[in-house]
């Protein structure tokens, strides 16, 4: 069964920034902008895999990420593209990262 993944223009800004105001969510957001798609289970920010599957869930429903199924794992990337082209400069300006003009 495949995740729910909604389509990025049907979900508000503010359930987008919801989701961005948590700490354990907004390191996982990081990290995927930084280093690309990486495996659910790889992300360690000293929470339980129950809170982590949670985290992932409310990113993924918040439109922020998506996730794919390889084999038994599933990888989770960032939908960087789209939600720059929907909200430009929101990622950067969340995550303090600079872009060149």
């Amino acid at each position: 069964m495949e995740p729910h993944e909604p389509d990025l223009t049907a979900v508000p800004v503010t359930s987008v920034l919801a989701a961005l105001a948590d700490d354990v969510r907004l390191q996982i957001v990081r990290a995927l902008a930084e280093g690309g798609e990486a495996a659910c289970g790889s992300f360690d920010f000293g929470v339980s895999k129950a809170t982590r599957s949670h985290h992932l869930k409310v990113l993924r429903e918040a439109g922020l990420t998506r996730t794919r199924a390889a084999g038994t794992s599933r990888l989770v990337r960032l939908r960087r593209d789209e939600l720059d082209k929907l909200y430009p400069g929101l990622l950067d300006a969340v995550l303090g990262t600079r872009t060149s003009a």
